[in-house]
């Protein structure tokens, strides 16, 4: 077994999130005032640069609105984590399954995100039962940082931890710029994406795909 470690880059690796992330944005516009409202199609397109806040400011430069973006980015991630926590998720197809690998194989397992404390113990109280902060060797978030993806800090900063060398670790993300982070720390990267980004190229990957088995630890 050449890797040491499995990365599990973000949120959306877990669960199917970017529907429900585009749902908690258009309520906290409509809290702010704002008359503002991304369809599927808008969103698909602002994923393509990561945080929130930084595509709530693109949005506003674009549309001559002064807004506090990190007010809305910050209420719009209360929106969410309150409703994935009422709502329970169900973990996406093959995760568990990869996890229990782990845990049988010796490779250890981090959780490369860096949002917001807040969303990382939302995401594990809904999934309460399926897995739990206990799977991992390393949670990250939004405290380890000053850069947010797809700068790589987060990744540096689990090697470090971790104490493994980049050779060592796979990582698993679900969006190209998510990707990008774990590539530009030297991590070889397997796309999964989540439903909004399916059409994406991912050509900074080695390899992508549907669902996650054993055989990764091959590639």
């Amino acid at each position: 077994m050449k890797y040491k470690a499995l990365l599990l880059g973000s949120i959306g690796t877990l669960i199917e999130s970017s529907n429900i992330q585009r749902n908690s944005f258009n309520e906290a516009f409509k809290e702010a005032g704002l008359e503002w409202y991304w369809d599927e199609q808008d969103y698909k397109i602002l994923l393509k640069k990561s945080g929130g806040t930084k595509r709530v400011e693109d949005f506003a430069e674009k549309n001559n609105v002064n807004v506090n973006a990190a007010k809305i980015r910050n209420r719009k991630t209360e929106i969410f984590s309150s409703f994935i926590i009422q709502n329970k998720q169900k973990l996406r197809t093959s995760v568990h399954e990869i996890i229990q690998y782990t845990k049988k194989n010796n490779i250890r397992l981090g959780f490369a995100t860096s949002t917001t404390i807040n969303n990382v113990n939302a995401v594990f109280q809904s999934l309460s039962g399926q897995i739990s902060k206990e799977d991992f060797d390393f949670i990250g978030n939004k405290s380890f940082v000053k850069n947010e993806k797809p700068h790589p800090e987060i990744y540096n900063v689990i090697l470090e931890k971790l104490n493994l060398q980049k050779e060592e670790c796979l990582a698993i993300e679900d969006t190209e710029e998510s990707s990008n982070s774990a590539v530009r720390a030297g991590i070889k990267c397997i796309a999964f994406p989540g439903e909004f980004h399916v059409d994406d190229q991912f050509k900074m990957c080695i390899k992508k795909i549907n669902l996650l088995d054993q055989s990764i630890f091959s590639l």
